[in-house]
């Protein structure tokens, strides 16, 4: 049985490969048309999408609806969406209440069946088929099912790493740097050649603090190579000075950086995640509330970014626990996707080197294309590069990069943990890469994400009061706007064939994946033109 599925992955891939190899097929880019009016799902359906859009990144015939997942391989993603019951149907709720036994489903969006779901498409259990604007937030960067992923996840290399997992600071594999130097490193940011592998966001985020607390110590010790006193030693092991020193990450106002207890200690997006749990004493600058449209109240925000930068020096500055690091997300995403122009991020990098302070970049949900540039804080053109970026999601693996030796701690097993990464994880973010690469998906991403930025400026007009802040032009498909009825909007959209999240209090925010093209982004504002009339 696996040696059949093993073929068919195989044969799927070369197909695929071989139709995507045209130009044409690999890269009809987004033109500067204005977005049309949306159409009905039901003309998407029966009209092939090459008469209408741009060619598919998915190619192939979806009418034969083979859904046995080798073959879904062979099919194209969907014409439009197909809501056939509410969400949750009969069968969903089923399998929700099964689960629910078991498993806390307290947080459900959606039960999905990642069998029958494909590119741009999510399914469910009762023949549901929605659009994915939200993709596992923000963590889908290639489709569902994509057979070039596929095609990596059965090869030999990959079955080595998934059954051998290696405790990889003892005992690398013998190609690990290889696949990091093919693959995690050959995106790195400018200015970094490092990197630590992690396994989650709120990992990378905790071990980057870690990295800057071993740093600035060592400073203050004299360097790398003066010895730790005795005193240190024995007092860390009591939780006191001067083994366990009195410093601190300043993180901003509305900011999300992660759910443990140094990531929970920088998160600022909502009591929920915080209550109950014990906190560093770490400080808090706050992050700028621009007015939109930005070119509306140019002055204004100037001023506000302007405010926050001098309070964030005060504070780097004054704090009882000195600062070694800052943290900040190019886009506070979770907290209500707020934004701030690259003068601000500019700004705030030269006042850490002013300082001495390191700049952590929390690249987990901004990373990876969604923006325009594969990381988005190449969009503030800064001077000198953040010390370290952290990131996840959409590269499927996590850890931070940096460029500086000095960040290695001076000793062995000092930043450390049993698997140090996944080289499973490492081998699927090269596939992944090769793919946005092959198919120029950044760039699709960057103008794709003006074509439906336009589209929803056209529906502001139209629903004022429904697309309120609207924010994100020029940031590729990351796009939020504020909705008085945000809970509701996000039901009812559902009921349109369109899966899409919020964040903060009142945000819609967009997170589709980087195969998503001018003809989803048309099915998309039909969609919210409902809702929005509804």
């Amino acid at each position: 049985m696996m040696a059949t599925f093993m073929r068919t992955a195989m044969r799927a891939g070369v197909r695929a490969s071989t139709m995507r190899a045209s130009p044409m097929a690999i890269r009809p880019m987004a033109s500067a048309t204005t977005p049309k009016k949306a159409t009905a799902a039901a003309a998407m359906q029966q009209q092939p999408p090459t008469e209408m859009f741009d060619q598919p990144f998915f190619p192939g015939n979806y009418h034969s609806h083979h859904f046995v997942w080798q073959l879904t391989l062979l099919q194209d993603e969907p014409y439009g969406p197909i809501v056939r019951t509410s969400i949750p149907g009969p069968e969903s709720k089923k399998a929700i209440a099964h689960l629910d036994k078991v498993f806390d489903t307290r947080s459900l969006n959606m039960m999905a069946n990642y069998t029958k779901s494909l590119g741009n498409y999510i399914a469910d259990l009762d023949g549901n088929v929605l659009l994915d604007v939200y993709a596992q937030i923000a963590s889908i960067p290639v489709g569902y099912s994509n057979p070039s992923l596929l095609l990596a996840s059965t090869s030999p290399a990959m079955a080595s790493a998934m059954i051998n997992r290696p405790a990889l600071g003892n005992f690398p594999q013998h190609d690990w740097a290889e696949i990091l130097e093919t693959g995690v490193l050959r995106v790195a940011p400018p200015g970094m050649n490092q990197v630590f592998t992690a396994q989650a966001g709120s990992d990378a985020n905790e071990l980057a603090y870690k990295a800057a607390f071993m740093w600035k110590r060592s400073q203050e010790r004299g360097g790398a190579d003066v010895p730790f006193t005795e005193e240190e030693m024995s007092s860390s092991m009591n939780n006191a000075l001067p083994g366990s020193p009195h410093m601190s990450i300043m993180s901003f106002a509305t900011g999300f950086h992660g759910r443990l207890f140094g990531s929970l200690s920088t998160t600022r997006s909502k009591p929920i995640h915080k209550l109950d749990i014990p906190a560093f004493d770490w400080p808090q600058a706050p992050f700028p509330a621009l007015k939109y449209p930005l070119e509306q109240h140019i002055e204004e925000n100037k001023a506000e970014e302007q405010r926050c930068l001098d309070e964030a020096e005060r504070v780097m500055t004054t704090y009882h626990n000195p600062v070694a690091g800052i943290v900040i997300e190019p886009v506070q995403s979770e907290g209500g996707d707020n934004h701030a122009s690259p003068a601000f991020f500019r700004g705030l990098r030269e006042i850490t080197k002013k300082h001495n302070i390191l700049m952590i970049v929390d690249e987990v949900q901004t990373g990876v294309g969604a923006t325009g540039k594969f990381w988005a804080h190449e969009h503030w053109n800064l001077q000198h590069p953040p010390d370290m970026v952290t990131f996840s999601k959409k590269a499927q693996t996590a850890g931070y990069y940096f460029g500086n030796d000095e960040l290695r701690p001076n000793k062995p097993y000092r930043q450390f943990n049993t698997w140090m990464g996944d080289p499973a994880r490492a081998i699927l973010f090269r596939a992944i890469i090769d793919e946005i690469e092959r198919l120029d998906l950044v760039r699709n991403t960057a103008e794709t994400g003006a074509y439906l930025f336009s589209g929803l400026e056209n529906l502001a007009q139209r629903f004022p009061g429904e697309v309120l802040n609207l924010r994100g032009k020029g940031q590729g498909t990351f796009i939020a706007w504020d909705s008085p009825r945000r809970d509701e909007v996000l039901k009812k959209a559902k009921g349109v064939g369109i899966n899409i999240g919020g964040s903060g209090e009142r945000a819609v925010r967009l997170r589709p994946m980087l195969i998503f093209q001018k003809k989803h982004a048309d099915i998309f504002l039909e969609g919210m033109e409902k809702v929005f009339s509804s």
